[in-house]
């Protein structure tokens, strides 16, 4: 077998702009790459010297399928640094926005996104014409997620009701009542997709990588807790930076992520969440993840798919249990007076531990962000993996390793910014 290189310019069914290249001689692999080659978005920079109010709304700007996250990550670190604790009421109808977030996101991944690489189809569209139901099921459960992102968060993209210290408004009980009835559907729908998906044919692997995720003893991880890890360490949030190391490679915009006592790449999101903080789940979930046999630990990460439907089970079982609560009332959010410090925080988006940091002057200026996502993270765990699967296809043409590497990649649901292409493939033979 001579020379090969591979490359994918373009990844679809992925959020953003990424490609994939691959050198082999004979029976070596020189070289796997996954190339994100989105322009840098300076976030951070844009983020000084404006006053803190500002930082939950620009941050939301960063990602149109999660910014629900990037909210909740800055608001938390915030408070944190003015010392503000948050009232229960408030900090529930937290989480049931951030429940909003994965139910759209986790909807639409699963059926449009993942879901037809398993089925043999390109696109979404394509496997719409024989799975129509399927396909609109997924539509449907990913509306229920805008519309209670829209009702908690002013709007469904971009939203715009979360401030430091609560929300600027607190919908009406009725308002939180006529959500019920679609969401007692998408529950049953949910668990119905999570068997669904369990039926496919998984490829075999075996990912010989570090589980990272939050990890709270009295709930399912989503905006608290502290860094634990499948080696069995655990890590306090505010010592993150100490711990896990950010740098730079050539062929990407994003940085890659290291641990520091180990020198090893780790893995976040719904795998890690689920093997780390299963008996977190909510009855239904726990129950349906017994049902379907999943594995104490899974190191398959195309089944990550599932791990997505078993957290949707989740996020429809803990919405319904507020939405049919007791109205939270009291006050929308706690007041607070500027003050220097320094404020960090985690919390878990759709693809994983997303974390920010500020420092803050005593005009209540931001001085300094830093904000490391999840995508970024999980790049070089990305790169070990798929040279896994290309050391065993090496044998196949080059148009099937392609798709093979593919849908590996897609089975992280990298979220590189906010569009999708199409693809287009060269091969370039030595």
């Amino acid at each position: 077998m001579g020379d090969r290189k591979i490359k994918v310019e373009t990844l679809t069914r992925v959020e953003g702009e990424g490609g994939l290249f691959i050198r082999m001689r004979g029976e070596t692999i020189e070289e796997v790459r996954l190339e994100i080659y989105e322009p840098p978005r300076l976030f951070e920079a844009l983020l000084r010297g404006r006053p803190l109010e500002d930082a939950p709304d620009i941050t939301a700007r960063i990602c149109g399928i999660c910014p629900v996250a990037y909210q909740m990550s800055s608001v938390h670190a915030l408070e944190a640094a003015l010392e503000v604790t948050v009232s229960p009421e408030i900090r529930r109808l937290r989480r049931l926005l951030y429940c909003g977030e994965w139910i759209e996101s986790h909807g639409l991944h699963m059926h449009l996104l993942h879901a037809p690489d398993f089925l043999g189809f390109e696109s979404g569209l394509e496997m719409a014409k024989q799975f129509p139901d399927e396909v609109n099921r997924g539509l449907r459960l990913k509306k229920h997620g805008n519309q209670l992102v829209d009702l908690l968060g002013g709007r469904a993209i971009h939203p715009v009701n979360v401030c430091v210290g609560g929300f600027y408004r607190i919908p009406r009980r009725n308002e939180f009542q006529k959500l019920i009835p679609d969401f007692e559907w998408g529950l049953n729908a949910a668990m119905e997709t999570t068997r669904w998906l369990a039926g496919f044919d998984f490829p075999e692997m075996e990912s010989d990588c570090d589980f990272v995720s939050l990890s709270h003893p009295d709930e399912y991880p989503m905006n608290a807790g502290v860094m634990k890890s499948s080696l069995g360490d655990v890590i306090e949030v505010e010592q993150y930076e100490e711990e896990f190391e950010e740098r730079q490679v050539p062929h990407s915009t994003a940085l890659q992520a290291f641990r520091k006592s180990t020198g090893r790449p780790y893995l976040l999101g719904p795998l890690s969440r689920i093997n780390l903080n299963r008996n977190q789940l909510f009855p239904q979930a726990r129950k349906l993840a017994d049902e379907i046999g999943w594995e104490s630990v899974c190191r398959n990460p195309h089944k990550a798919i599932i791990a997505r439907g078993l957290e949707i089970v989740h996020a429809y079982e803990e919405a319904l249990s507020i939405l049919r609560d007791q109205y939270p009332g009291g006050k929308p959010r706690e007041s607070y007076s500027p003050q220097a410090g320094t404020g960090k925080s985690a919390t878990e988006a759709p693809r994983g531990t997303l974390y920010h940091r500020y420092d803050i002057d005593d005009q209540g200026k931001i001085v300094e962000a830093c904000i490391v996502p999840p995508t970024s993270q999980n790049q070089s765990q990305i790169e070990v993996d798929l040279k896994h699967v290309v050391a065993e296809s090496m044998g196949n043409e080059e148009a099937e390793l392609a798709r093979k590497c593919e849908n590996l990649v897609r089975a992280y649901d990298p979220c590189i910014s906010c569009s999708t292409h199409f693809l287009k493939v060269t091969i370039d033979r030595d």
